[in-house]
């Protein structure tokens, strides 16, 4: 008859604030809405998402026994309705982090530093101006 033997775990695993920031630099970056992040932190720099140094900016993260606070500065399309991209951003990067890490979220705080107007639209609003 074999034995039932249970092996104590003493290893841990530590996540570093940086994975938690990409993993939600690029949940935000995927909502529909979000035309990327704002590094308030250092100067309030708008920065396209897209690579790993830009993904992680303007995303502060603290992490105390297991469980995450998150604040985004964001930079949202002109047109886009804040409230929703808000929501979805924090149900987003809740979901991500909690599946990809194994953290509890208790916060995602979202900070809205600025509407990105396209070129176009911009050009159409000067034009539409210039013709009354």
């Amino acid at each position: 008859m074999e034995e039932n033997k249970t092996l104590e775990n003493t290893n841990s695993v530590k996540i570093s604030d940086d994975v938690v920031q990409i993993i939600a630099g690029i949940a935000a970056g995927e909502i529909e809405g979000v035309y990327g992040m704002s590094n308030s932190f250092a100067g309030g720099i708008a920065e396209l998402l897209g690579s790993k140094k830009s993904v992680s900016r303007g995303v502060k993260v603290e992490i105390s026994d297991g469980t995450a606070v998150i604040d985004m500065h964001i930079i949202v399309r002109y047109g886009a309705r804040i409230p929703d991209v808000a929501w979805k951003i924090q149900e987003k990067v809740k979901d991500e982090v909690e599946s990809l890490t194994g953290l509890s979220v208790e916060k995602v705080n979202i900070h809205i530093d600025g509407i990105h107007i396209e070129k176009e639209t911009a050009q159409e609003e000067e034009e539409e101006k210039t013709e009354e």
